[in-house]
């Protein structure tokens, strides 16, 4: 059984770590509206086509020892960190849902996530593609939930969380910003709006609450730091992406215990 769960572990990596690698593409690609498939990827420097070793995640870095082959400039580290978070990320999304929908519906969310978050950081753009895409894959996996009602199907294929909590989450999330987005007038972009009401419709009503809460406490610690170290004034602007990104990963692992811990508070 021990050597059954770690040959499954490992192929679980790999996955995540060709996921990693065609995320690398997303980001790099999808601000400048070039296609994702064509052409073939290929060096940045000498714009010469990547070989097999080349396109291997992870492993052709380090064979490569984080140089092209062609014309030896140096090779980003950020590509073999986002390959390697991917693949530990579907480690531990399949280590805490087991092989369910719920699983392949939070392993959705934080991968397009992170595409954004990235995206955010470097570009200032929440890509509608993104959101768009996310809002059709989350609506696809609450539709077993609805079958089941005439239907009874395998618990593994039916979501925990019902399409009405989902709604909620939804217009909570999408809403709310929204009111923010007309009362900051600039100060939060419409963006972040589609973004949030993304996420509410992953987590839930009680998620997207925890979700903006934390967005908004991470945000404004690292605002606060940048601007005690010179390095951000009131007037910049700073990307809420990665920090609704960061708030939807500590909702997806550690949601409910986060939640139990603030109604203890007030009680």
């Amino acid at each position: 059984m021990i050597y059954y769960n770690t040959f499954i572990t490992i192929i679980i990596f790999l996955f995540g770590l060709s996921f990693g690698s065609f995320l690398n593409v997303i980001v790099y690609r999808l601000p400048n509206k070039s296609s994702l498939i064509t052409p073939p990827s290929s060096c940045p420097a000498c714009d010469k086509k990547l070989g097999f070793v080349e396109l291997i995640p992870l492993l052709g870095y380090l064979i490569l020892r984080g140089r092209c082959k062609h014309c030896q400039v140096r090779i980003s580290l950020r590509y073999p960190l986002i390959e390697l978070t991917v693949g530990l990320l579907f480690v531990l999304v399949f280590y805490y849902f087991g092989f369910t929908v719920d699983a392949l519906r939070y392993l959705t969310l934080l991968y397009l996530l992170l595409a954004v978050a990235l995206i955010d950081f470097e570009h200032r753009i929440v890509p509608n593609t993104i959101v768009a895409a996310g809002l059709a894959l989350g609506f696809i996996y609450y539709l077993p939930a609805l079958v089941n009602i005439w239907l009874e199907l395998p618990g593994f294929l039916v979501a925990e969380r019902d399409l009405l909590d989902a709604a909620g989450g939804f217009l909570l999330g999408g809403i709310i910003m929204l009111v923010i987005l007309l009362v900051s007038r600039g100060g939060m972009g419409a963006g972040d709006m589609k973004l949030m009401a993304l996420i509410g419709l992953y987590v839930g009503l009680r998620g997207a609450a925890v979700v903006m809460l934390l967005g908004f406490f991470l945000g404004a610690v690292v605002g606060v730091t940048y601007m005690v170290l010179g390095k951000l004034t009131r007037k910049d602007a700073l990307p809420f992406a990665p920090y609704l990104s960061l708030a939807a990963l500590i909702q997806v692992f550690w949601g409910e215990q986060i939640w139990n811990w603030y109604i203890n508070l007030l009680n």
